[in-house]
């Protein structure tokens, strides 16, 4: 048994580099368990950093200097997010506040479409099962609606460290945008000169996630938009609601596009009942889902991210259930930095043969 933990020490562990490695990787882990929520504002600049570093990097490469390059990217992003915050944010509230008033009648109009359906196929679907049915929908808007209100209630005191976060994030976006080389040159000042591995992870780690990031927002903005125009065309009601949920589910790969279908159909059924135009709207809505899944994300992510879909559902659920909601944004970048960590790891061979 010794001689075997002595073999995988030695194999492992007797890289410089390697003990190095884990020790960072382990601090990294200890600082986002017990100070996640204060570095915050940090790790959203630096997502956004991200996502941004690359309209940066084209812009430099046609001519433009790199602060002339930051500046016009940076103000461009504040005005795109002013705008949307503007514009978008107050519609979306009006809507939503008009969803929770318009539950108790969703509620009746749902459960008098299911009876009138019940009572025209009786022979597929018994009254018991009818009254579970509805029983089930009045408890669960119920709760959604006192969800709702309670967390409008409590969210009151965060409107100050909304606006904290307002100043902190863009302005330590703007410095990293600004001074990303000197930055990574202080921070690798401190690594080993010998350092083949954490070089192999973090190159694959930095076309991976950044296109990941990237193909995200777009994806995104693709599926929220295309879905809206559905909506809008069709007249269903709360569309730029509803549109936004879509539009933020496919950050949960399968499990938020599952998710989200709910009460895209429920709200069809209680405006539509069964009839042709629910129909309608459901077949469009499953053929955007269905052009996401096949047309647009093998386009978007065909080189950035090779997970097995399996692995992308275990680390959707074992990241978010640590993490919460920034565990499941970052479940297939965390995954995508194991699976580079396993190929970058140093191998000495097969182990050799224990007498």
């Amino acid at each position: 048994m010794f001689k075997i933990v002595d073999t995988l020490i030695k194999r492992y562990l007797s890289n410089e580099e390697v003990v190095v490695f884990l020790l960072l990787l382990a601090g990294t882990l200890v600082v986002l368990a017990f100070w996640g929520g204060i570095l915050a504002p940090v790790l959203i600049a630096v997502v956004l950093a991200f996502l941004l570093q690359g309209l940066v990097d084209r812009l430099q490469r046609i001519g433009i200097g790199h602060t002339t390059s930051v500046l016009f990217v940076f103000l461009t992003f504040l005005a795109c997010c002013a705008a949307f915050i503007g514009i978008m944010v107050p519609i979306i509230w009006q809507q939503a506040v008009r969803f929770i008033n318009d539950l108790p009648r969703m509620i009746t109009g749902i459960q008098g479409g299911i009876e009138h359906f019940a009572q025209g196929h009786s022979e597929l679907v018994s009254q018991s099962a009818v009254d579970e049915v509805v029983n089930t929908l009045a408890t669960e808007f119920t709760n959604l609606g006192q969800w709702l209100v309670s967390y409008s209630i409590a969210s009151i005191p965060s409107i100050f460290s909304l606006m904290i976060y307002l100043v902190l994030v863009p302005l330590v976006m703007f410095f990293l945008l600004k001074d990303q080389k000197s930055i990574l040159a202080y921070l690798t000042s401190w690594l080993p000169q010998e350092r083949m591995m954490m070089r192999n992870i973090a190159h694959e780690m930095n076309e991976q996630i950044a296109n990941y990031i990237r193909g995200k927002v777009i994806e995104m903005l693709v599926v929220g938009i295309v879905s809206y125009i559905v909506f809008a065309v069709m007249g269903l009601r709360y569309a730029e609601l509803l549109a936004l949920l879509v539009g933020l589910s496919v950050l949960i790969p399968y499990i938020g596009a599952a998710a989200v279908t709910i009460p895209v159909v429920l709200v069809a059924f209680y405006q539509y009942g069964t009839g042709s135009d629910f129909i309608y709207l459901v077949v469009a809505y499953l053929v955007v889902q269905g052009l996401d899944g096949n047309v647009l994300v093998p386009l978007l992510f065909s080189e950035a991210v090779n997970l097995h879909p399996v692995a992308i559902i275990v680390a959707v659920l074992f990241f978010g259930g640590i993490w919460g909601f920034w565990g499941i944004f970052f479940a297939i970048p965390l995954a995508t930095l194991v699976k580079a960590i396993i190929n970058a790891w140093p191998r000495q061979g097969r182990l050799p043969t224990l007498e």
